[in-house]
């Protein structure tokens, strides 16, 4: 597999912020008032507008419905961690600025329904911080991986461990002088980054796919293609201890 023979994009900001939301088990809502943690139950639908169920016994639902025009100025925040045991966790954080209002007619289930409309993105990872628009988050999905990508870590480092040293030589040699291990940090459907840690510090490398997947159901196909490749390459470094 040669230079030519890989796919170099990457995921937009827009997709990013998709993907972490749509990955998230769980946010921060913080109002002038309030902040509470909230686990699961929110989407994030194809207008850009963030809904939410409430319990009724949040203090959030409260407020909501005591607004005196109806919309609470609202912060949503999400952190997107990684599901490998990883030095410094934490790949990206993302908040969704805007004003809770409630959503569509009163259920019968318990809870509350609102929904955040969207003023502002904002999108923080080592890179640094960025704004995302409206429109480009409107217009993007999330990655086809976001939700399978933890168990598919996961899965690579408990069973696969072999697979994820092996991988290693697809990586330049001068990145390898003084690794100590190697774990899988992120994957989406354009490639897999590797977190190659020493003693006192760390780097990922991205290893790009032949193509971008379509689905999850292909994303097996592409790691064997990069095992492939990588057994074709000579040992050029001492294998890191593994996960």
């Amino acid at each position: 597999m040669g230079a030519a023979d890989v796919c170099t994009a990457r995921p937009t900001n827009g997709e990013r912020v998709r993907s972490v939301v749509a990955a998230a088990g769980s946010l921060m809502v913080v109002t002038d008032r309030h902040s509470c943690e909230l686990a699961g139950l929110h989407s994030l639908d194809a207008r850009g507008r963030l809904c939410l169920r409430v319990p009724d016994d949040c203090a959030l639902a409260a407020e909501v419905a005591l607004a005196p025009r109806g919309i609470v100025a609202a912060r949503l925040k999400f952190t997107d961690i990684a599901p490998t045991a990883a030095r410094d966790r934490v790949r990206a954080r993302v908040t969704l600025s805007g004003w809770l209002g409630p959503a569509g007619p009163v259920s019968e289930t318990p809870g509350v329904d609102v929904r955040l409309d969207i003023a502002h993105a904002e999108l923080v990872t080592a890179e640094g911080t960025v704004t995302v628009g409206l429109d480009e988050l409107t217009l993007a999905e999330a990655d086809p991986l976001a939700v399978h990508e933890a168990d598919m870590l996961t899965h690579l480092v408990d069973v696969h461990s072999d697979e994820v040293g092996l991988l290693t030589r697809l990586v330049a040699p001068r990145l390898m002088q003084g690794v100590l291990r190697v774990l899988p940090l992120a994957m989406d459907r354009y490639g897999i980054t590797l977190r190659l840690e020493h003693a006192h510090a760390q780097h990922d490398v991205r290893l790009p796919f032949a193509a971008p997947l379509g689905d999850a159901a292909e994303a097996g196909d592409r790691v064997r293609t990069l095992l492939t490749a990588a057994r074709a390459c000579p040992r050029r470094h001492r294998s890191p201890i593994r996960p």
